[in-house]
């Protein structure tokens, strides 16, 4: 029922006041306020962007950053992204009534900085992925600046580190920053292999369970999701099982395709196009496209992808 405006503005603030102290009480969705506070979404804001300042050093900063100041600056950088984690981590952990979550907030933070260096290895394929796969770009420089995939999958890969310790909250609130400046929404369950680029990216839908391998390219809107599931006997949604498809090496999904199913598998080397609709799986070196209201399944010729319905490229 929409609230009786034309009342609202006759009300003093004095009784807007107790209106809302009283929602707060019958409503909900307020912080914890008489105990441990949520995470900040600030802080984990300002927790993304450092973190993507040490994945690109001297990237994003408005002064530069001489190398002879690097190790120095990486190391204020490291202890402020550590004090950060550790404190929002342990919120999440008192929020899920973890036993010693001093303890497990500081060995999960540890966990993510030890893993910066591979996660920077990862990030840098991607970045190469998107540099070749675009014939758009000019330089390595602006696939950093001004790609939204190099965020937003940069931002996944770390909170994936996050989701294995279990940490609950802040993987979400990571890649949601992610998704509110891209239109990508990737969970971080997700687990993606090296050199992953995705074209244009906006409105693609990553599921938790989804698996992408080696060298795999997607366009924009596309999704990974799921078909159905499983609910319990109080028809409430069962978690923790596999919901989302799994796409093998060197896969072009094209705009708009929609793949959905735990079961459902993308053979390696295999193309699908544009605003195909899947719930089976398909086979290795196979091309999958609409003729018509048809969809059809073939095998893919050597360095065959489809650019739209009906139209090839050798």
């Amino acid at each position: 029922m929409e609230p009786d405006c034309a009342h609202l503005f006759r009300m003093s603030l004095d009784e807007v006041k107790a209106k809302l102290l009283a929602s707060y009480e019958a409503d909900g969705g307020i912080n914890h306020l008489d105990g441990t506070n949520l995470p900040s979404q600030e802080s984990v804001s300002i927790l993304a962007r450092d973190l993507m300042h040490l994945f690109f050093p001297g990237y994003f900063s408005e002064i530069g950053t001489k190398r002879s100041d690097l190790p120095a600056w990486v190391g204020r950088m490291l202890k402020q992204v550590d004090s950060r984690l550790v404190a929002e981590i342990e919120k999440c952990l008192r929020f899920a009534k973890r036993p010693d979550p001093e303890k497990q907030a500081s060995a999960a933070a540890s966990t993510l900085l030890a893993s910066l260096p591979e996660l920077r290895r990862l990030i840098q394929t991607d970045v190469t992925a998107a540099y070749h796969g675009d014939p758009a770009t000019l330089s390595v420089e602006e696939i950093i600046l001004a790609y939204p995939c190099v965020l937003v999958i940069a931002l996944q890969r770390a909170a994936h580190i996050l989701y294995n310790e279990k940490i609950p909250l802040l993987p979400r609130m990571l890649t949601e920053y992610a998704h509110e400046r891209t239109g990508t929404d990737i969970h971080p369950g997700a687990k993606i292999g090296p050199s992953f680029f995705i074209d244009h990216c906006t409105g693609v839908v990553i599921g938790e369970t989804a698996t992408i391998g080696a060298h795999v390219k997607l366009y924009q809107g596309v999704t990974l999701g799921a078909k159905s599931f499983e609910v319990d006997l109080q028809g409430h949604p069962v978690k923790s099982v596999k919901r989302h498809p799994d796409i093998e090496d060197h896969v072009t999904i094209y705009a708009h395709a929609t793949i959905l199913g735990g079961t459902t598998r993308i053979g390696t080397h295999s193309v699908i196009g544009g605003n195909v609709w899947l719930l089976n799986t398909v086979p290795a070196n196979s091309i999958a496209y609409y003729k018509g209201e048809n969809l059809l399944v073939r095998p893919r010729h050597k360095q065959e992808s489809l650019i739209a319905d009906g139209d090839w490229q050798i």
